[in-house]
Formats: structure tokens, sequence, C-alpha cells
């Protein structure tokens, strides 16, 4: 199935507020920032447990439990129309957290080969490194693909299940599998969401630009910078 183009954003007009923060975006005491302190709280405990308790199930549990809850803060920030500064730069930082976390526990408790551990963050650093360089030279929105929206899922599968699976007992076996199964398929996706996302870039990065000059050509504000949180959505 061909990957469908990115629709393009319409640029805001000279002079318009368009672009600029919505009033009360300078919050940090909301709902959404709390459930992302939360879930940032719950990298230290997923550690905690794993290493300093040694219960290896219930470690994996809270992981899985803080992968999925990923699109919770998001979601609560727009239904609550708390969207914030703080939270825009917050929440993808604390997702890059949790999976370097995760994968660097996972990889020290051997649960996982060690190659499959450093592909999946030389992945993460990259896309990472990507958000920040487009961000930086004002690139518009890229919008996300399936491919990498579902690389990003079959990954927050794999992990818990490889740690919760290592071990010789019978029923781990089969868990193990399934780790593997959804492993795999997720890296592939991954990396290959991170090829595809070369040529949208390149486009949002060109747009963006000109947007810029026709800002100022036109004697007004030029177009807001592309904002972390903006950015950051196409990292999945």
């Amino acid at each position: 199935m061909p990957v469908p183009e990115p629709e393009p954003v319409p640029e805001p007009e000279p002079g318009s507020d368009a672009g600029r923060p919505e009033p009360g975006e300078d919050r940090i005491l909301t709902v959404a920032n709390g459930v992302t302190a939360l879930r940032l709280a719950g990298v230290g405990v997923f550690c905690w447990v794993l290493f300093g308790l040694g219960r290896q199930s219930a470690a994996a549990v809270l992981l899985a439990v803080l992968g999925a809850t990923d699109w919770v803060d998001g979601q609560l920030a727009r239904r609550l129309h708390q969207v914030s500064t703080l939270g825009k730069v917050l929440d993808p930082a604390v997702d890059r957290v949790l999976v370097g976390t995760a994968v660097i526990a996972v990889i020290a408790h051997g649960a996982v080969p060690v190659w499959f551990g450093v592909l999946t963050l030389v992945r993460e650093a990259l896309v990472s490194a990507t958000v920040l360089v487009l961000a930086a030279l004002g690139a518009r929105r890229v919008d996300v693909l399936w491919l990498g929206k579902a690389g990003t899922f079959g990954l927050m599968v794999a992990y818990p299940a490889f740690l919760i699976s290592h071990g010789s007992a019978g029923w781990q076996a089969p868990l193990h599998v399934a780790a593997w199964v959804a492993g795999a398929a997720g890296l592939a996706a991954a990396w290959g969401a991170a090829v595809l996302y070369l040529v949208p870039a390149r486009r949002a990065l060109d747009e963006g630009r000109r947007g810029r000059r026709a800002g100022r050509g036109g004697g007004g504000p030029p177009p807001v910078r592309g904002s972390l949180q903006t950015q950051g959505e196409a990292s999945a």
C-alpha cells in the first residue's frame, strides 16, 4: 500500500495572529503536565523495580503501562484546552527518556540482544536530532506516517514482552516468540518510516523557508518557527 503524501499546511498570513501562542500556554500546573510528570517519575520506578527489587515481571508490566499511556497527556491537553509551552517540550522529551531508559535497562538485564537494542537507540537518536534541526530551521509540521506509528507500537509491545519472557519457564517461551515477531516487525517499520520521512521533511523545510521570506517581504512578522511538539509528532 503506498504511503499517503502529507497535505501541505497553509502558512499564516503576514501580520496575522495565526501561529502565535494561545492565551494560557505559559501555564505549568495543568492536568496534562501532571500526567507527563507522573510518566517521567514512572521511569525511575521502573528501574528501581527491575534492578533494586529484582521483580522482572512487575517491571515489565510497568513498562507496558508507561508505553501504552504515551497518548494520554497529549489527549488531555487538547480535550481540556490545556496545551502549554512546557507540555510541548516536556511530552516528547519524556517519551525519549522512556524509550532510551527502557532499551538500555532491558539490554543490561540481558533480555534482548545488544545489536537489537543498539538499532533501536540509533533510530531514536537520529529521529530526535532531525526533529531538533527541523524545528531550529523553521520547517513546517511533518505529518505522521502510519508506518512510523506501526513501528512504535511494535517496539512498545516487544520490549515489555522481551523482559517478561526472559527466563526458562515453559509459559515464557510463547511470549518470547511473540516478542521477536513484534520486535522485528516494529524495528523494520520504524527504520522504514525514518527513511520515508526524508522527502516530506525536505519539503516541509522548503515551505517553512518560503513562508518566512514571504512574511518578511510583506512587512509583517515572520511565521513562528515549528515547535518541538509539532515536529515531535512526526517522530512516532
